[in-house]
């Protein structure tokens, strides 16, 4: 009687489990598992050289001090927005809100271009940024400054539920016991935003290491330089040398996957911190 009632409760459990897993495997597992495979067709000497190269540890650095970088100035500048829309009401709010969202609809191809004109030293920005000796097209800064401009949704979006849940009167009361807006903003409101913030963070860092569209164009391409790993991983595959290209590839994804990991433990561990707090 029991097992029928365990049933009844998640009708078809075993069936949708089963597809779930299935879709998971064919969509995410087999290729991952095929990128290895032919990364595992090298020898290590052959691996090594190919990761361990001047110009793939450039590009390392480059693209995942760029991808946290980005981050790191949507995690802020996405909170102030997201505070923004949420508590006040201003005429162009619906605009300012959609256009929030333009970097999802937006063609990669398109933004990268578009920011390469803007802030090249004849560009709109770029002319009064190099009168002030900024040089941001064909530089690493370039290469930060798209990156941000396309993580910046997800913090928004993320921080954004949040932030209409919180009730204002809980601001309102830690104001009225004389708490200063900083410390409101410390003790109140940080701790409760903090879980979304981080994974706003998280995010936008992911999407930005695997960035290509945006990025390939104000960047330059100079290797050493301003060279990001996604183009070298191209370069790799239009020369044919499909197991180098895995292996940098698999690299990328083992690193990203380690700091996701670090990233997702700090969130746990902040939910749980919350809770406590909560009780």
């Amino acid at each position: 009687m029991q097992a029928s009632a365990r049933r009844r409760v998640l009708p078809g459990f075993g069936l949708t489990l089963g597809l779930s897993w299935f879709y998971l495997g064919l969509i995410v597992l087999i290729p991952l598992s095929a990128l290895f495979l032919k990364t595992f067709s090298l020898t290590w000497e052959q691996f090594w050289a190919t990761v361990a190269s001047p110009r793939v540890l450039a590009a390392y650095r480059l693209s995942f001090g760029a991808a946290f970088f980005a981050a790191l100035v949507n995690t802020v500048f996405g909170l102030l927005v997201a505070w923004v829309l949420v508590r006040y009401r201003f005429p162009g709010r619906a605009l300012v809100d959609a256009l929030v969202d333009l970097p999802f609809a937006l063609p990669t191809a398109v933004a990268g271009l578009t920011l390469t004109t803007l802030y090249s030293h004849n560009g709109w920005y770029g002319r009064y940024l190099e009168a002030w000796g900024i040089k941001v097209a064909f530089t690493p800064l370039g290469v930060g400054v798209a990156l941000t401009f396309i993580g910046l949704p997800f913090v928004v979006r993320t921080v954004q539920p949040v932030l209409e849940e919180l009730d204002a009167d809980v601001e309102e009361a830690a104001a009225t016991l004389g708490a200063s807006p900083w410390r409101t903003f410390t003790h109140v409101l940080l701790p409760a935003v903090f879980p979304a913030l981080l994974s706003g963070f998280t995010l936008a860092f992911a999407r930005a290491i695997g960035e290509y569209g945006s990025v390939v164009f104000i960047s330059g391409n100079m290797p050493l330089k301003t060279e990001i790993a996604p183009l070298l991983i191209i370069t790799r595959l239009e020369q044919y040398d499909y197991a180098g290209a895995t292996a940098i590839a698999g690299v990328m994804l083992l690193v990203s996957f380690a700091l996701l990991l670090v990233v997702n433990l700090i969130q746990r561990w902040s939910h749980r911190r919350l809770e406590a707090r909560t009780e």
